[in-house]
Parts: C-alpha cells; structure tokens; sequence
C-alpha cells in the first residue's frame, strides 16, 4: 500500500487497446446474464427455497421479524437478507411471492457487477497499476487505460462459472458477495474519496455480518485496517478509525441476531477438495489472477494488487475452514476479477487466442447440446436424450412457450455474430480476451433458464413432491415432521398444512400426520403408536426418500385436496 516509487511496470498498452466495451453491448451483456433465473420460476433446492420460506414466514406473519423461523425451527442470524425478501414480498402483493423475493437481490447482484468497475476504475488509476510511458508517446491515457480494466473485471466477473447458480438465488450469501464488493470498493476508492468510503466501510461490514457472517466481516475489516496502517495515503490512513467502528457494528448486529456460530467443517481432505472446486469454481479467474500475482510480483504490496488480494485471501481461508465450501469460496470472486483485469495487459496473444478458441468450441457444443436435449424433450427425436430424460425425471410432462423460444434463438444467433466478430479480424482492446468466456457463459444460462426451465424446475422443485403427499395427507392438518428446512419450506409455502418440527415431534407431537426423511436403502421403521403409510420421494431423487406415518384416528385425504397443493398460498 505504499506509494509508487520507480519500479518497472509490466504492462505495455497502446492508446488503440485502451478503447472501452461499447456501453450498449457491456449493458446488454450484464442484462442477459442477470434477468434469466430471477423470475418465472420456482424456489429450488436446497438453500433457495429454505431463504425463501423464511422470507415468507416473515411477510405471513408466522414467525417475528427479529426471530425468523421455519415450522417453529429458529433461522441462521442472517436476518438482513430474510427481511429484505420479506418487505420485497409485502410490497408487490400483485407479484408472485417468489418473484417478488428475487427482486433486491437481483439489484444486489447488479450493484456487485458495479461496484466490482468502480473499484478497478480506481485501482486502474493508481500510479503504480499505470502502463509503461512510451519514448515517442503513444501509451494508453490513465482514464481509458482504467475503463477498459475495470470493463474487463465485469467480464471476468460475469465468466465465472461458481457464480451463475448461486448468483442467482435468494441467499444471504448474496447480501455477503455485495458487501465484500462495496467494501472492496472502500478500500479502492478510499484515497480520492475519502468521506464517503468511511462511511461505506460501515456499511459494508454491518452487512456482512447482519448476513450471517460476522467472522468473515472481522476479518475483512482487520486486513483492511492493516492495509491502511501501512499506506501514506490520508484518505487510506483516515479509514482506519470507521473501520474498528465497522467492525465493531457488525459484531454488535451480530450478537443482536445470534448469528455468532462457528460453522467450520475442516477436514484432513479439505485443502485438495478446497483445490478442486476452485479450479472449475473460479475458471477462468483463478488462471488469471495468477498470471498477475506472476507478473507483477514487485508489485504485491501496492494498492491494486493488494486490495483484491485481501478479499480472495479472506474467502479462501473461509471455505477452507468450512471444509471447501462453496458458498464461502463465491466471496473471492469480486477480488479475483479485478486480480484477473490487471492480467489483461500483460497476457500474450498466443494465451488470449488459446482462451478464445476454448470458449469458441466448449460454449458452441454446450448450446448444441442444451437444443438436442430440448428438441427431443418436445419431439421425442433424438430417441435418447428423449428416453433420458423420461428416465431421470418420471412424471414430466414438456410444454411448449413461445417467448422462451424466441429469447433462446435471440441468444444464439447474438453468439454466433460475437464469434464471428472476434475471429473475423485482430482486436487490440485489453478485454478483447474475455468477451468470449463471458459471453458463453451468459448464452448457456440463457439457454438453461429458456429451453430448459421447465426440466430444472421439475427437477429442482420441491412442489411435485408436495403434491405426492397430498395423495396422502388430508389439506389443512397438523403435519409432525423430521425433514430438512428446505422441505419444511416447501411445505409451508405449498400448502395449507400446520406444520410442527420442533423437539422430539415422533413422541410429543398431537398431528396426527408424521413425516421422515430417510435413505432409501435404510427405511425408517414406524415409531411408537404410529402406523407407516407409504414411502415416496422426489421424482428427480434416487437416494433420498420420505417416510409419511399416521395416527390410528387420522383422517383420511380425499381427492378434492390434491388439486389445492398448485394454488395453495
């Protein structure tokens, strides 16, 4: 973090390679990786639909809102996500529960895209990130050189594979992703903006912390306070007190919510697992950022190295201490992006023409794959796929929608003309090796979220399930159960049941309805003054299954009940 003294720097740029992404494409891009999976479709297991059925519970009224809770079961602590979701919910009544609880985060995970430019804007601009002055001039100027980083960090951003499903859910580990953005985004700006990066670092840690990891937020603040102690910068030195008092707010908010809890699972095989899912988690990224950190090695200690570096650092540590997890490992990706632009100027045209040519032929098999499936899911032709997807998902039945159709052919034919435009002639942009990666990945979410929504709904919902213990289970009782919170979630939100899982629900409960979960290869033997009824499972489930026990006096469904499970809240 100190100030720039005369050390070479490896980046070579030209005034023509500095040309920004044409703002109607870069939008049109951000618009086509963000809307698809936001809207029309259904909660999916598992942590989408247990965030979602807390949000719920909160806008029904059947939990308090400083105590969310699932079938009388207490939440995580995350309450800032839980109540965004649930005044989301509240105030578009005529919308969709569902759709209406995606909608501030679908603006969180646009806010991350922003704040994820603007950070590498300002570390672009930095004296020691700037290119090589030319003899003769010609070298990029520092503004342009800087947007068509930070254009490049959305690229990477959007190109990473570990975001696009997770990105998209209605979890709090969104809410932590845009508050490791914003605070990322303090750290970058807070030597020309001073006053306002101190009170977004506030900000940034409270939210992180009110969403269910106080830890990470401590952390994050504590390297943070390092990286100001050791800079002369006075916007950098005048962040340290708002810090501590950041950190000091999250843990307070913390403490408040209950969501101090140790969620480590370290294991002994944790650190090749933690390796392994990075390596297709953050692709492209990781192979990037580690081309900078190569590139400009004498360069680890200033400010647009180090900064994205504390972020990726912090939530490599964090999955790792968690046993590999995923959700921890998505909080690297806004410091891997921006470590991944500053690889842009440094790359050599035989790296950049090897990644082209990957996405080119990875990308356009994944489409035509993603179309064989769908049309032999509408026509039964070819005959495999068709009987695949019989065999996977018994009880689907496809349905035609035009305007899904339509937006997938509008995306195919976008890719074709970008492949063509960027094999056609040699581009000079910095960012020139990122719009395919990008891209593909924004086309096949497209495709999966269009052609092939009906299939994963199927097939990630918990609602044919519901249905199937309906069959079962008159509407409007008391239901006993031993499940996961994702398929509490679903019961309360798909139904009209009473739902009790608290305590020992097998001997005190007065339901007279019992369900558990169980392992099909190990059944679940019938308790103590209960009688078995049936055992079922998700159509898309081989191992998992359920357990559906009543009492002697239950009563019995009727066939007018099943139908009420496709309206039922």
């Amino acid at each position: 973090m100190m100030p720039p003294v005369n050390l070479p720097t490896p980046a070579l740029v030209t005034q023509r390679a500095a040309q920004r992404l044409p703002r109607w494409a870069l939008m049109l891009l951000c618009a086509a990786y963000l809307l698809p999976g936001q809207f029309g479709r259904e909660p999916w297991k598992n942590a989408d639909i247990t965030a979602f059925g807390y949000m719920s519970s909160l806008a029904e009224g059947r939990s308090p809102w400083n105590a969310p809770a699932l079938a009388g079961l207490p939440g995580d602590g995350a309450l800032l996500p839980y109540w965004l979701g649930a005044l989301s919910i509240k105030a578009l009544p005529f919308v969709d529960p569902a759709n209406a609880a995606r909608v501030p985060f679908a603006l969180l995970l646009a806010a991350t895209l922003a704040l994820i430019w603007y950070s590498t804007l300002h570390l672009a601009r930095t004296e020691a990130a700037q290119p090589v002055a030319f003899a003769f001039g010609g070298e990029a100027s520092p503004v342009d050189y800087a947007r068509a980083l930070a254009d490049g960090a959305v690229l990477a951003t959007i190109a990473s594979l570990g975001l696009l499903q997770l990105g998209h859910e209605t979890t709090p580990e969104l809410v932590q992703l845009s508050g490791v953005a914003l605070f990322m985004w303090v750290l970058a700006a807070a030597p020309t903006r001073p006053r306002v990066a101190a009170a977004s670092g506030v900000i940034a840690l409270t939210v992180i912390a009110a969403s269910g990891a106080p830890t990470i937020a401590l952390a994050l603040g504590a390297s943070g306070f390092g990286l100001c102690q050791w800079s002369r910068y006075p916007g950098a030195l005048g962040l340290r007190p708002w810090l501590v008092l950041g950190m000091l707010a999250g843990a307070l908010v913390a403490a408040a919510g209950h969501a101090w809890a140790w969620r480590t699972g370290l294991r002994w095989n944790s650190p090749w697992e933690l390796i392994r899912l990075s390596a297709w988690f953050l692709w492209p990224g990781w192979l990037l950022a580690l081309w900078t950190l190569w590139r400009w090695r004498q360069h680890l200690t200033y400010r647009h190295i180090a900064v994205p570096s504390v972020g990726v650092a912090v939530a490599l540590v964090a999955s790792l201490a968690m046993g590999a997890s995923d959700r921890a490992l998505m909080l690297a990706v806004p410091g891997l992006a921006v470590l991944a632009a500053f690889a842009l100027p440094t790359l050599k045209r035989s790296a950049g023409a090897a990644i082209d040519w990957f996405s080119v032929f990875f990308f356009t098999g994944l489409a035509i794959a993603i179309w064989v499936f769908y049309i032999a899911m509408m026509t039964g032709a070819p005959a495999k796929p068709a009987q695949r997807i019989v065999h996977l998902l018994p009880g689907f039945e496809p349905h035609f929608s035009a305007p899904l159709l339509a937006l997938a052919i509008a995306g195919m034919a976008a890719w074709l003309a970008l492949v063509r435009w960027r094999t056609a002639r040699v581009q000079h942009a910095l960012w020139k090796s990122l719009v395919l990666p990008a891209s593909g990945v924004a086309l096949s979410w497209l495709l999966l979220l269009t052609l092939g929504l009906p299939v994963i709904d199927y097939a990630r919902s918990y609602r044919p399930w519901v249905y199937l213990v309906a069959q079962h289970v008159p509407n409007g009782v008391c239901v006993a159960a031993q499940l996961p919170r994702s398929a509490l979630a679903a019961l309360e939100n798909y139904s009209n049941w009473r739902i009790d899982a608290q305590g020992d629900v097998a001997k005190n409960s007065a339901c007279p309805y019992l369900l558990v979960d169980e392992n099909r290869h190990a059944p679940v033997q019938a308790p103590p003054g209960w009688t078995l009824v049936t055992h079922l499972h998700r159509p898309s489930e081989r191992d998992e299954s359920t357990a559906i026990f009543k009492k002697a006096d239950a009563p019995a469904p009727r066939p007018a009940d099943f139908g009420r499970i496709a309206s039922a809240r």
